[in-house]
């Protein structure tokens, strides 16, 4: 369900949802209302729901531990897969297809791939994959860093399941849109030879307005999905290996986490640390964001575009992200972020903004720069729209 737009994925699907709207294209979305995600449809807001055509199934999508146990015994598909196959939204998606005869059906994520044969037997529309990430390459990276044993061998099988499934549909769509260059190459490797189109995540550089006069610095924070693995896990090595030290250096500041979904687990170890402020999911994201000074995104693994760099950034924040955090943006470190990937680096990183706020601000100024020359949604979704037209 992409309204709340909350998290990448929702907010990567209703901003292109809305550019395709805003320059002329008439759009449905036929999203899976699942347990994570739910919201009535009758309270999406009218702004939206007079633009764009919102159908929605509810679809139980949670984790079942007994499912998922049968799913690793006697299935070859991915239990992450298998959750998204649902009789009642193929139900809904056939009728869809009997009744408009669409240009592009587009899915979000390769997860709706085993949707692709309904679509070609009720539709003679271009099939778009547009790939958020590279899937399998989230759960190697987790399965990587993961030190139990056992959840370390259920991951890899679950990585080598999930790449397995993704490399079963190359080819099957009619046009490819990854969301980086990078993805493009990944796929391009799978075997891809169907036309495809780099197109970034962007967002309304008029609706983000920074404000950099109530900022509390120094300060830092993070904020993201805490339901999400690759999160969790960055969390948690930045409280185990760089914040116990910078807290003894720097007891009068603050580091605040924010996000939805977090275990209770989770928030027992943030509670924990010295000067934390858990505040779970926040009202307004943007205001939150304008209140705090250094962005923090410690991600050792995860996939794709972190759509939460390109928002900060277009807030004037100063940014300490991992490689893999800040890949797939084409950023300049030192210059609009800075990198670190490891204790060290980032502890560095984060002192050095701290004892120089001229620093802070020129890195905060670049980065808004980047985004409003590079992240446009509506220059990004007229390209899209070119490359459309070529094909239908």
């Amino acid at each position: 369900m992409p309204y709340p737009a909350k998290d990448g994925g929702s907010i990567a699907t209703l901003n292109l949802s809305k550019g395709f709207v805003n320059n002329g294209n008439r759009v449905t979305i036929l999203s899976m209302n699942t347990s994570k995600h739910f919201f009535e449809k009758k309270d999406i807001p009218t702004e939206l729901t007079d633009k764009i055509n919102f159908k929605t199934v509810y679809v139980e999508t949670s984790i079942n531990f007994t499912d998922a146990l049968s799913n690793l015994l006697f299935s070859k598909l991915p239990y992450n897969a298998v959750r998204f196959i649902d009789d009642n939204y193929k139900n809904k998606l056939i009728n869809i297809l009997k009744t408009v005869d669409f240009d592009i059906v587009q899915l979000e994520g390769i997860y709706l791939a085993p949707y692709i044969e309904t679509i070609k037997k009720y539709s003679n529309s271009k099939i778009v994959l547009r790939a958020h990430n590279i899937e399998h390459e989230i759960w190697k990276r987790v399965s990587a860093n993961e030190t139990n044993a056992v959840k370390k061998k259920y991951l890899s099988v679950l990585s080598g399941r999930i790449k397995k499934f993704e490399e079963s549909y190359i080819n099957k769509y009619d046009l490819l849109v990854p969301i980086t260059v990078r993805d493009l190459e990944v796929f391009n490797k799978m075997g891809n030879k169907k036309p495809a189109f780099v197109s970034m995540t962007g967002i309304d550089t008029t609706a983000i307005i920074s404000n950099t006069d109530d900022v509390e610095f120094p300060s830092i924070f993070h904020i993201g999905a805490l339901d999400w693995a690759p999160n969790q896990e960055g969390l948690l090595w930045f409280f185990n290996n760089v914040w116990g030290n910078l807290s003894k250096k720097f007891p009068n500041v603050n580091i605040y986490i924010a996000g939805r979904n977090a275990p209770q687990s989770l928030i027992d170890k943030i509670n924990k640390q010295p000067n934390t402020v858990f505040l779970g999911e926040v009202e307004d994201a943007y205001s939150f964001m304008n209140s705090k000074a250094i962005m923090i995104v410690p991600l050792y693994s995860g996939s794709g575009m972190r759509i939460k760099i390109i928002e900060g950034m277009a807030l004037n924040k100063t940014i300490v992200s991992t490689k893999i955090g800040a890949e797939g943006i084409p950023v300049e470190n030192g210059k609009n972020i800075l990198l670190a990937n490891s204790a060290q680096e980032f502890s560095t990183a984060i002192e050095k903004l701290i004892a120089n706020r001229d620093l802070f601000n020129k890195i905060g100024k670049n980065a808004k720069k980047f985004i409003v020359e590079n992240y446009d949604n509506d220059t990004i979704l007229l390209n899209l729209i070119d490359f459309y037209n070529k094909y239908i």
